[in-house]
């Protein structure tokens, strides 16, 4: 298939909804057809999600065929995987340490995972075709109902594979984002499931006592969305508090990370890329084998 594009923006594919008909269910979400009825209620279903509680989840998105394509790549990506992990605060920044003790600002958390970059996924990988296919970014669109929105133009942050194996989590924070989109491939044995508590700060109120009481283990507010493979979450997580809980088992949890943002040309920082990827200089076409031969 063909592609357009620098190397150093998400490339396009020209892809017909038929050639991933072995993905998405498109009996439930006919992305190929955004006029018909079955497209515009699954879209408002969404965006009454969305607007209620800050995620809209779309089960069974990916068909049960299309699960196990998708698991069997994510097992082969996941040597890719580069690890980071360490202590980090709900809000995803360096820490002002003026604020007084027992601030939530100054609340640390452990948290490990590692992640497989965009600019290492071989360009037939059926999660960067997916991805790479316009129908997907429309719908994700049409969802958010926020205006057009584009492929994030960073080779490393676009599209990442999350891996996360026993003893792996995420902390408790809020996105530094408007909205994530993810797609739940394969579940651990045990855990992993992704734990919210939505619209709990906003704009005008941090609600710190609030936070700060999720934060020292009150769960009275906290919904769980359990693992479900196939599954696409489209949410709003810079005012909803969230983690994923610890991981356990022999059996990694892969889940797909779709970035787009409102504005063009967005990407991350070397700083982030050192932490996250192990690397700030991208490959110019994925690598054949891994690691790279010196």
């Amino acid at each position: 298939m063909a592609r357009t594009g620098l190397w150093y923006l998400p490339m396009l594919v020209a892809v017909h909804g038929s050639d991933l008909a072995n993905l998405v269910d498109q009996g439930r979400y006919p992305l190929d057809h955004p006029a018909c009825s079955a497209y515009v209620d699954v879209v408002e279903r969404a965006r009454r999600q969305l607007g209620a509680r800050g995620a809209a989840e779309l089960p069974g998105f990916v068909s049960a065929d299309g699960v196990a394509t998708l698991a069997a790549d994510a097992e082969w990506l996941a040597a890719r995987a580069h690890p980071s992990g360490g202590q980090g605060t709900a809000y995803l920044e360096f820490p002002d340490f003026s604020l007084p003790p027992g601030h939530p600002r100054l609340h640390f958390a452990d948290y490990r995972l590692r992640a497989v970059a965009y600019d290492l996924m071989p360009l037939d990988s059926p999660l960067r075709l997916l991805y790479e296919w316009d129908a997907l970014k429309g719908f994700v669109e049409a969802v958010l109902n926020r205006g057009p929105i584009h492929r994030y133009a960073d080779p490393f942050g676009a599209l990442n594979l999350a891996v996360m194996g026993s003893g792996d989590q995420l902390q408790w924070h809020f996105d530094q984002t408007d909205f994530v989109v993810s797609l739940a491939i394969q579940s651990a044995e045990s855990g992993g499931h992704f734990e919210v508590v939505p619209r709990l700060r906003n704009a005008f109120d941090e609600r710190y006592d609030e936070v700060a009481s999720v934060l020292a283990g009150d769960r009275s507010r906290v919904e769980v969305l359990p693992m479900r493979p196939g599954t696409l979450l489209v949410f709003e997580g810079r005012h909803s508090l969230h983690r994923v809980s610890p991981v356990s088992g022999g059996r990694l949890r892969h889940v797909g990370l779709l970035a787009y943002d409102t504005k063009p040309g967005t990407t991350g920082s070397n700083l982030l890329r050192a932490d996250r990827y192990g690397r700030s200089v991208p490959f110019a076409r994925p690598p054949e084998t891994w690691p790279v031969p010196a």
